[in-house]
């Protein structure tokens, strides 16, 4: 038998060798035939009862209550829960009863896989209910989960809340949290709503690299990676415009992509360090016409997932219907701190950085410096959704000079919340001016910067063939998705969001609990109630282990003297 496994974890592990021993197979190969879900049968049963005179659903034991020779069991399924009527003789009409007192009442646990067939009725209380005339095992849960509780109103408490469990072990939380299912169902919305729009205009999702010998396309720092074949370095990728644009140089004329993107940067509440990104390029457009399509194809987002263009996040109603809000970069500096600093030298916004107290280093530009006061000073106001736009020209290095305006780019961001969704340019598609802004970009390098771009001389070579003019966005799938389900962190909206290392308990010895103040006869009992460190203990409710211990005792017969509620206090110190 394996060891490290708490009292629970045995008891399953001894209930799957008696299945196997019945012959019964806890983990069955065959398909179990489908044709009914919870959340129909409930919806629909009192509509059309002939519908579901046979029907046949799977689902996990999520609740027992065993009355003698009948019991009813809450099943849930990925539609949601339905309680099922299971009764002795008709599951056992012969003599042979196993079946129920044994296999249903002794070898299955909450968390238990099983199938069932029958008809649904409503119960003496009014509850819809499956009347089971067939059951069988699917797969036989291991591990208990966590029992999340319910009080008279159906509120829950002293649930599986622990962020850090329920991202580390998402296939449980979606199991006893399956309120939270819905973010990632209206996750899946917001993508397909896009994924439509962009369709029904003609424009064509594609696939890039994700492993490049050259890291462009965005300001970050790459992951780092080899390839043993070529003998040459590769990174993730940080972005994928430089390949869309090479397939509007190709002909096409609008591509888009939903695509993983990988950048070896810092991990927060809005950072995850592989995030989801949506990239859409367009031929003959420019940054004011990508302007109304965002909006538009914003308004539908929402509609489809709220019926609504306002959407409720945080304290505040936040309008998708367009238009927006527009601010050039240099208005919303001014704006928000009573600064002009748009014909201002590099020396002159260090000053100014220095003087409202943001930090910079030696390293940093212009571009840099202005990125830095926006960010300090006025991101934190842009509530509703608000167009920056026209940046200074240093800080972007893959757009297209100002038609009227020196020194900027026609660029715009959108924030919403406080937070940057979406970027778009009118894309540059002079390869001479290109290779120029790709050198500027190789002497901040040289200074230290590690998030300024690597020169991509076929992306330059691209150009030279000629790229028609064109409008690229690139839009945070993650934060969007934050935004249209109410989630204050990136990790609510990832399945699985990168995590530290977990922490393995260290091993705990009957020693290390002796020298705790647990009386040595009672180290064993201590473990049989699942805690094997002191850690656990410390973390454990001194009353409720008082009063497991007198269960326990009771449970195991134990002829040892009772420690009083004052030592077992002690333990806790």
């Amino acid at each position: 038998m394996s060891t490290g496994l708490s009292e629970l974890e045995l008891l399953r592990r001894n209930s799957l060798n008696q299945l196997r021993e019945l012959g019964i197979d806890p983990y069955p190969a065959e398909a179990f035939e489908i044709n009914a879900n919870a959340a129909d049968i409930l919806a629909n049963y009192e509509r059309d009862k002939t519908a579901y005179k046979n029907i046949s659903i799977a689902g996990r034991i999520m609740t027992r209550r065993i009355m003698g020779s009948a019991s009813f069991v809450e099943l849930q399924d990925s539609t949601g829960r339905i309680q099922v009527y299971l009764k002795r003789d008709d599951l056992c009409p012969d003599e042979d009863k196993t079946l129920y007192n044994t296999v249903f009442k002794k070898l299955l646990d909450l968390g238990d896989f099983i199938g069932v067939r029958g008809y649904v009725f409503t119960t003496q209380t009014g509850e819809i209910s499956i009347h089971v005339t067939e059951f069988k095992i699917l797969s036989k849960s291991l591990k208990p989960l966590p029992i999340v509780k319910r009080d008279e109103e159906g509120n829950i408490f002293d649930g599986f809340t622990d962020p850090e469990l329920r991202y580390r072990q998402r296939y449980v939380d979606l199991t006893v949290n399956p309120g939270f299912k819905q973010i990632f169902i209206n996750r899946s919305k917001v993508i397909n709503t896009m994924r439509n729009y962009f369709d029904n205009q003609g424009w064509m999702e594609v696939e890039t690299p994700i492993l490049q010998p050259i890291h462009g396309g965005a300001a970050a720092r790459p992951f780092a990676t080899h390839h043993n074949t070529l003998d040459m370095p590769l990174y993730l990728r940080i972005a994928n415009e430089l390949y869309l644009k090479r397939l509007i140089v190709a002909g096409f004329d609008g591509v888009y992509e939903f695509g993983k993107m990988f950048r070896n940067e810092g991990m927060d509440r809005t950072h995850n360090p592989e995030f989801t990104s949506m990239e859409i390029y367009v031929a003959y457009k420019d940054y004011i016409w990508m302007m109304g399509m965002v909006e538009e194809c914003l308004e539908k987002i929402a509609v489809a997932i709220h019926g609504t263009p306002i959407v409720k996040v945080g304290e505040q109603e936040i309008n998708f219907e367009g238009p927006y809000e527009k601010l050039t970069m240099y208005e919303s500096i001014e704006k928000y701190t009573g600064i002009d600093v748009s014909n201002m030298t590099e020396e002159q916004l260090k000053e100014t950085c220095k003087s409202l107290n943001i930090e910079i280093d030696s390293t940093m530009g212009k571009g840099k410096l202005v990125d830095e006061l926006f960010s300090e000073k006025v991101e934190a106001n842009l509530i509703q959704p608000t167009y920056i736009t026209d940046y200074p020209l240093e800080m972007t290095p893959l757009a297209k000079k100002h038609r009227s305006k020196e020194g900027l780019v026609e660029r715009f961001e959108l924030f919403v919340m406080g937070k940057e969704i979406g970027n778009a340019y009118s894309e540059l598609n002079d390869p001479i001016d290109q290779r120029e802004r790709f050198e500027d970009q190789l002497t901040l390098a040289a200074r230290g910067d590690d998030e300024a771009m690597a020169m991509d001389e076929d992306f330059v070579r691209a150009l030279e063939y000629g790229m028609p003019p064109t409008s690229g966005l690139g839009i945070g799938i993650d934060r969007l998705v934050m935004l249209m389900t109410n989630q204050s962190t990136i990790q609510e909206v990832l399945f699985f969001p990168q995590m530290r290392p977990e922490k393995k308990a260290k091993a705990t010895s009957d020693e290390d609990f002796v020298n705790a103040g647990v009386p040595a006869e009672w180290v064993q009992v201590i473990r049989k109630m699942n805690i094997n460190t002191i850690e656990e203990l410390k973390a454990a409710n001194p009353n409720k282990v008082f009063n497991d211990l007198g269960g326990m005792r009771k449970k195991l017969k134990l002829e040892i003297t009772m420690p009083s509620k004052e030592d077992v206090m002690t333990w806790f110190a």
